[in-house]
């Protein structure tokens, strides 16, 4: 699943891409990735004739601001937009287009058809599912080690688990908990109401960095995931611990390990990360 990094990504593109154009139409072939209004016919009607102004981004949601509306657009497992000429032939995964009055067609293209998209009246977006629960933004500056201590002081859970959370901090998913714990020398199975005010400190300046050099790199491409271009993310290059189970650790040479917390899939290096 895209992470905030790849996310923040497909939103820089997008901006270059399709920020000013009018949708002229919206054709959409997968009813079921319309949640918001329920009728696909009236999702349609809404979006007709609507200018794009920004392309905004709340954890791993894309925010589409239009005229009266913000589209709120999740890519799920395997969803990615790409903007094409109106003649270039549509693929079978395509579900999705806005048609614009420039004879190109922003299209959402969905392997496994799990990405959802909610269209509300601009400016109520955050007041209701799927953004009311979202917690701070990691690049926020009222984000701070001290709200993760506040926030899992009290907590029985796992560290990497509470990361996960997206109630508390937004965005990251497996691949940068586990880089982020990796860079802060923090076993992913401590319990986060263990962990010290000075390893809270790691934590936060591992995550932060992690990102912004994964942002930087354009995302990871560990599976499908490309740019609004099709480009891959290179960040893949720079994992420490994440999908390198028996690889050697970059750091002391010792063998990486792949367990699960959580219900998910976690790596870390055993002397690194005690």
């Amino acid at each position: 699943m895209p992470e905030l990094p790849e996310v923040e990504t497909v939103r820089r593109t997008l901006t270059r891409l399709v920020v000013g154009k009018v949708i002229e139409d919206v054709t959409v072939t997968w009813p079921k990735m319309i949640k918001r209004p329920d009728d696909v016919e009236q999702f349609r009607q809404q979006l007709i004739g609507q200018k794009i102004h920004e392309i905004g981004r709340r954890g791993k949601f894309l925010l589409i601001r239009l005229d009266s509306y913000t589209l709120v657009s999740h890519l799920r497992m395997e969803g990615r937009y790409g903007l094409y000429k109106k003649r270039e032939e549509n693929n079978k995964h395509t579900h999705v287009i806005f048609h614009f009055t420039d004879d190109t067609e922003l299209r959402y293209q969905d392997v496994r058809k799990f990405g959802t998209m909610h269209l509300f009246p601009i400016g109520t977006e955050e007041k209701e599912p799927p953004l009311v629960a979202l917690g701070i933004e990691p690049f926020a500056e009222s984000f701070t080690p001290q709200l993760l201590v506040e926030a899992f002081k009290k907590t029985n859970r796992k560290i990497k688990t509470s990361l996960l959370d997206q109630g508390t901090v937004v965005g990251l998913g497996n691949i940068y908990v586990d880089e982020t714990l990796f860079r802060a020398g923090i076993h992913p199975e401590r319990l986060a109401k263990d962990l010290s005010e000075e390893e809270y400190v790691r934590i936060h300046k591992a995550m932060i960095e992690t990102l912004k050099e994964a942002i930087d790199l354009g995302g990871s491409s560990i599976k499908s995931y490309v740019n609004g271009q099709g480009e891959m993310g290179m960040f893949q290059q720079r994992l420490d611990v994440y999908a390198r189970k028996g690889e050697a650790c970059n750091h002391c040479g010792a063998e990486i390990i792949k367990t699960v917390v959580g219900g998910r899939g976690t790596h870390f290096c055993p002397s690194c990360q005690k």
